[in-house]
């Protein structure tokens, strides 16, 4: 028994005429009345009696019509969800993201557009240092991920670049330095003081890009503490432990005992943000994902 046959039968059933119904199929007549009782002999039973003006069903072929509308549902659910999943519509995604970059707006952004565009994909989302993330690539226990630091030589991974945000000085509310919102801070204004960084072995980049900042203004910063997430570096000023430089979008956080102050252009201090995947991605919910950040960023 094919599909076709239940499609055949299901045809005679609703119209209760062979020849209407071969009409509405696209066939002739007599081929469908043969596949019509070559599966009434399969099934050992009869489906329909035949009348002068058409056909009606017997007790059999009421249950089997029933049947035959599900099989056959199933069926064409079964290609929808199959068109779908090859067009990346539906299926699953593994996102992560480091604790700085989910505060640009890009992000919650593409993920929005991706679930309004998308919502039969299953989105799953981790929040994790640099170095988790790429293990969680290679792992595929996720497929993408928003990173802020370089992640080195990786043949097997793909880092696009989305954006570069400037960073900002993040002094506690009391300091020397924190009035003056409206104008740039020179660097070389924060010489001498205490600087909370964010972990080196887990954002190598932005820490490396402070520390050559610095030195281009003229001195090499004084290193008080380091933070395991960026947003801690936060909590720390608050607290009065130091100063720190986060990218501008993080200001968004609005921690009481921080203020913010724009740092002057020339100090050249940028965060970049960047979408990192496996090279080669063929999964097409992945795809689907990291076409709409890259259009998005653009």
């Amino acid at each position: 028994m094919e599909l076709r046959h239940l499609r055949y039968f299901v045809a005679v059933a609703e119209e209760r005429h062979v020849t209407r119904a071969a009409a509405r199929l696209g066939i002739q007549q007599p081929p469908l009345s043969q596949q019509i009782r070559a599966l009434e002999t399969e099934l050992e039973l009869q489906l329909f009696r035949r009348k002068p003006r058409g056909v009606e069903l017997t007790p059999a072929g009421e249950a089997f019509l029933a049947e035959a509308r599900i099989v056959l549902e199933r069926a064409e659910h079964a290609v929808l969800a199959a068109r779908r999943a090859a067009r990346g519509e539906a299926g699953r995604l593994g996102l992560g993201f480091t604790s700085s970059a989910s505060f640009h707006p890009l992000v919650p952004r593409v993920i929005r557009d991706f679930r309004e565009t998308s919502p039969l994909v299953a989105l799953s989302l981790e929040e994790a240092g640099t170095a988790e993330l790429v293990e969680g690539l290679r792992a595929e226990r996720i497929d993408a991920a928003f990173v802020r630091s370089p992640i080195g030589p990786a043949a097997d991974l793909t880092v696009h670049s989305l954006l570069e945000e400037e960073m900002v000085a993040a002094l506690p509310s009391g300091h020397r330095l924190a009035a003056g919102t409206k104008s740039r801070l020179p660097l070389s204004a924060l010489e001498g003081e205490t600087f909370i960084l964010y972990r080196r072995p887990l954002g190598p980049g932005l820490y490396d890009a402070i520390i050559a900042a610095c030195q281009r203004a003229g001195y090499s910063p004084r290193i008080g503490q380091e933070a395991p997430r960026m947003l801690a570096t936060l909590s720390l000023v608050a607290a009065g432990f130091g100063v720190t430089l986060i990218p501008a979008s993080m200001q968004r956080i609005g921690i009481d005992g921080v203020a913010y102050r724009a740092v002057e252009r020339k100090a050249g201090l940028v965060a970049p943000l960047n979408l990192a995947y496996r090279r080669g991605e063929t999964a097409p919910a992945a795809c689907r994902f990291i076409a709409l950040a890259r259009r998005i960023a653009r």
